[in-house]
């Protein structure tokens, strides 16, 4: 039993992996901490959440999915419009939800605005669970205006903004569109310091770095063996993360420029949206995979080919992985140009990926035993940051002091 009635805490995120996976093993330890977790979710992640022991809240999106990826256009206004048009919607599903339920603290995705909204509504905490970076002092000025300023010169532009200031009024938020967003009350910022930008500029009364929150994922993702015929070899793990995987010439590119360097194995992840055939005959020592267990790969692995995308470029670092950065969108390039800037990486644009690039990327890095040590020091560092236990304890931390649930005591 416990000291105390469990706390009700309720996370709210979106139906993608980027977005989900980060915080997972979080939310696995409020659970096992006696907490009862509730975790707004569509439906497509509902089995991944009850593994956890939360309790799915089904609900439904109108955001394109991981299987879309051309669904969110080319323009700023095209990636911020489909949150603000799938908030309004989701709102009054949410709120319906949880009504006679309401939880004592909220969690929520950055994505994820109705749950400050709910919050608000409640009374109770709200806490940003950020699986990237975070505004630091100065961004405003020196990134967000000028971008909003484009935005604002723009009919559609305009609308927006007049929409989401609109939304807010119906729901008594005083804060503007952009702090809304961007300048959360408080923020447990799911990556290392290492990856984000500014840090010493970051407020730390607001923004927690807990690093990689990784438990043991075999049970849900499998483990990786290594092939007999690979015994003794380099392994280099290449894989574009689960969104922007339809780059068959990238691939063909990554197993040419490893195939004839007999001591080197390759693992190839295609993702779902490449036909296997398009790769043509691939070399003895290259295997495929549609999906594969990448941390504990990395674990073994001696490079890693990635998009930089937060959770691979963290799980890189956390396993001191020399990296070849091929971002493909968003956050990507912000994410490989600080993987190279620590030293441990190389950005190399997706124009550039040919074989011979990237091969001698991936020899250089491996070869320079200045990229080993810098790689073993932010691993270090990493490894003092906390992850899932202060992640949890900064989360009890937000809830009201009769809701913490005392020790198990066994009789």
């Amino acid at each position: 039993m416990t000291s105390a009635e469990p706390a009700h805490i309720a996370m709210f995120s979106i139906a993608a992996h980027g977005h989900v996976n980060p915080s997972i093993e979080v939310i696995r330890e409020l659970v096992a901490r006696g907490h009862r977790v509730s975790y707004a979710i569509p439906a497509s992640f509902a089995e991944k959440i009850a593994e956890t022991g939360a309790t799915p809240v089904i609900w439904d999106s109108t955001l394109p999915t991981d299987d879309e990826p051309e669904a969110w256009g080319t323009e700023l206004i095209d990636n911020i419009e489909p949150f603000l048009e799938d908030a309004v919607q989701a709102l009054p599903q949410l709120a319906a939800a949880f009504e006679g339920d309401e939880p004592d603290l909220v969690l929520h995705d950055i994505t994820s605005y109705p749950a400050r909204v709910l919050a608000h509504r409640w009374g109770v905490p709200a806490v940003s669970l950020s699986p990237n970076l975070v505004a630091w002092t100065g961004y405003e000025e020196e990134v967000g205006e000028p971008m909003t300023a484009r935005l604002r010169a723009t009919e559609r532009g305009r609308a927006y903004y007049a929409r989401f200031r609109a939304w807010l009024d119906e729901n008594g938020i005083e804060e503007d569109s952009d702090p809304f967003v961007g300048r959360p009350r408080r923020s447990i910022v799911l990556i290392p310091r290492a990856l984000q930008p500014h840090a010493d500029r970051v407020d730390e009364s607001v923004h927690t770095f807990v690093g990689a929150c990784q438990g043991d994922r075999s049970a849900d993702q499998g483990t990786w063996e290594r092939p007999e015929a690979a015994a003794g070899k380099k392994v280099l793990l290449v894989s574009l993360g689960s969104t922007f995987t339809k780059q068959p010439a990238f691939y063909r590119a990554c197993a040419e420029a490893f195939g004839d360097l007999p001591d080197w194995h390759v693992v190839l992840q295609i993702g779902k949206f490449t036909d296997e055939a398009e790769l043509g005959a691939l070399p003895a020592n290259v295997e495929v995979h549609r999906w594969v267990p990448q941390l504990d790969i990395l674990r073994r692995a001696d490079a890693f080919i990635t998009h930089a995308g937060a959770g691979g470029s963290q799980e890189g670092l956390a396993t001191a992985t020399p990296m070849v950065a091929v971002p493909q969108g968003v956050d990507q390039f912000g994410n490989a140009d600080m993987l190279q800037g620590l030293g441990v990486a190389r950005h190399v644009p997706m124009a550039e990926a040919d074989a011979r690039t990237l091969r001698e990327a991936v020899l250089a890095l491996v070869e320079d035993p200045q990229v080993a040590a810098r790689a073993e020091a932010i691993r270090a560092r990493m490894a003092t940051e906390g992850g899932t236990r202060q992640a949890a304890d900064l989360i009890e931390a937000e809830l009201p002091a009769l809701s913490v649930p005392g020790p198990i005591v066994r009789s």
